[in-house]
């Protein structure tokens, strides 16, 4: 057992269990259950349209009924992507915060999560200096709780 998979599986030191994150396995059997589909015909369309990787009838079976599974890699979340029709971001979002705990960004607006997307593909001195000119319109610490 790696290592990674003997830590999920401890409980806290006051014998709590460790919270148990579901966003991504939720996501998946909610759109399932709204496009009215059957677990076999969601599978024959969680294929990535890329690279052609599926994704299981077991592998789904397994995510909603709460079983342990294999994170989703890129392929695989595209797959599922097209099974639920959604943007692959969506997954992405899902995925994240259920296997790797990494909450979404939260915003009042589109607009923001627009630009932090953007801002990914930019390098590494543009986006510094990007951040030194909103820094001058919006001092850190201004407008945060």
């Amino acid at each position: 057992m790696s290592p990674m998979a003997a830590h999920g599986q401890q409980s806290t030191e006051d014998g709590a269990h460790p919270e148990q994150r579901t966003q991504f396995a939720d996501l998946v059997r909610r759109r399932r259950s709204e496009l009215n589909e059957s677990l076999t015909t969601f599978a024959d369309k969680a294929v990535d349209p890329t690279s052609g990787t599926r994704v299981t009838r077991g592998w789904i079976h397994r995510l909603e009924s709460g079983e342990p599974v294999t994170p989703p890699e890129v392929e695989e979340l595209r797959a599922l992507a097209a099974a639920c029709q959604y943007p692959l971001e969506t997954m992405q979002d899902a995925a994240g915060q259920q296997f790797h705990g990494v909450d979404p960004l939260v915003s009042g607006t589109s607009e923001a999560k627009a630009y932090v997307q953007k801002l990914d593909k930019l390098p590494a001195d543009q986006r510094e200096r990007l951040l030194r000119l909103i820094d001058t319109l919006v001092p850190p610490g201004e407008g945060e709780e």
